[in-house]
């Protein structure tokens, strides 16, 4: 038993070790190796590093509270502020109520319409659901004022006077132009702009919806978009395993297409309330991954980003990528011209290390622009 712990504890240290850089480049190729066959090392390595990220995020929160106790002492030791004894004879007083009545009313009822509009703004992107939360950005009044700007300085293929309903990320499944996204990314949509890293714009058309199951294919149909012969990840048809490595792309930044990076581990083969479509995961997500592909560390694809708990950092939930397939036999059925996706379920990116299977997936990754004529 004292030589288990001792065991834990010399892996604990080592895995420290690995995360602060002190490892020499010998010992920590030995270690990568180890983490590669070993799953539970592997999954305890990851574990420990969502660990030491929350341990960093409480110890900011303290610091920031402390810094306010802090500064509040200090002006109150000023006379800056009091808090109900007698004021200081270092804070003047004026009567200014009869001179400036008249702006003090305008004054209230200036911030009366704000606070207004604030409480108007927090019960629309509060979600639905008290527990859980579509990462789709959804955008409104403000976003589509933007929209129409931006048209008029940059011309986009989405017309002028489209209304914009949704975004998020979505990545191709067929080299012909084929991308699979979220249904809550497209909702209440009539067509969508699709965005690749570079910010290079196409046309798509909504070209099949499963609300239930939250998926939904679309189809580049810009004469700008050019083929791909052959994507380098597979879509996987079988379930992933609990505790393996997993990561994903996107544009959690939405409207801005710049492509991050995220990672966690599989948590759960069952997703919220015992959803059977869907995986539990433990991995930060924000609005705008919506839609973004899952990757085990073989550079396959086994799921589909889509939502995230409300009340609990780092908990969220992807679609299997099983239900891709089915997804497509629907379009195929529903239209004839569909009759010729072929989904790659091979990857060549096996035997890439991480750093190179994202610049090799990273082109196939894109930020969806979902709007309404």
């Amino acid at each position: 038993m004292e030589n288990r712990i001792m065991e834990d504890i010399l892996l604990l240290q080592a895995i420290e070790r690995y995360y602060s850089g002190a490892m020499q480049p010998a010992e920590k190729e030995y270690f990568e190796e180890l983490r590669k066959n070993n799953p539970e090392i592997d999954q305890l390595a990851v574990e420990h590093q969502m660990f030491l990220q929350q341990l960093n995020n409480f110890s900011n929160r303290n610091n920031f509270k402390h810094n306010l106790i802090d500064v509040h002492a200090k002006l109150l030791s000023l006379g800056e502020l009091n808090e109900g004894g007698e004021l200081s004879t270092k804070a003047k007083v004026v009567s200014i109520w009869k001179k400036y009545k008249k702006v003090t009313g305008i004054a209230a009822a200036v911030g009366g319409g704000i606070a207004l509009l604030i409480s108007t703004l927090v019960a629309y992107f509060n979600p639905i659901s008290p527990n859980v939360t579509k990462l789709g950005a959804q955008l409104k009044n403000q976003e589509n004022q933007i929209a129409v700007l931006k048209n008029e300085i940059i011309k986009s293929k989405i017309p002028s006077k489209a209304e914009i309903k949704g975004g998020g990320s979505s990545f191709l499944i067929d080299g012909k132009g084929y991308l699979i996204t979220n249904a809550h990314v497209v909702e209440g949509a009539t067509s969508a702009s699709v965005f690749n890293g570079e910010g290079k714009e196409f046309s798509a058309a909504i070209a099949y919806v499963n609300a239930e199951q939250d998926l939904a294919i679309l189809k580049i149909n810009d004469a700008e978009f050019e083929p791909v012969k052959n994507l380098p990840y597979g879509i996987k048809n079988n379930i992933g395993n609990i505790g393996e490595e997993i990561y994903t792309i996107g544009f959690p930044n939405f409207p801005r297409t710049d492509i991050v990076y995220n990672v966690g581990y599989l948590s759960s083969k069952i997703g919220y309330n015992g959803d059977t479509v869907a995986y539990q995961i433990q991995m930060n997500a924000n609005h705008g991954n919506s839609g973004g592909p899952i990757f085990n560390k073989r550079g396959e694809v086994i799921g589909v980003l889509s939502t995230k708990l409300s009340k609990a950092d780092g908990v969220s939930f992807a679609i299997k990528s099983k239900n891709i397939f089915q997804l497509v036999n629907d379009l195929k059925t529903a239209d004839s011209t569909a009759s010729n996706i072929k989904i790659n379920t091979s990857t060549k990116l096996n035997d890439e290390d991480r750093v190179t299977q994202i610049k090799k997936i990273e082109h196939y990754v894109y930020m969806v622009k979902a709007y309404r004529n």
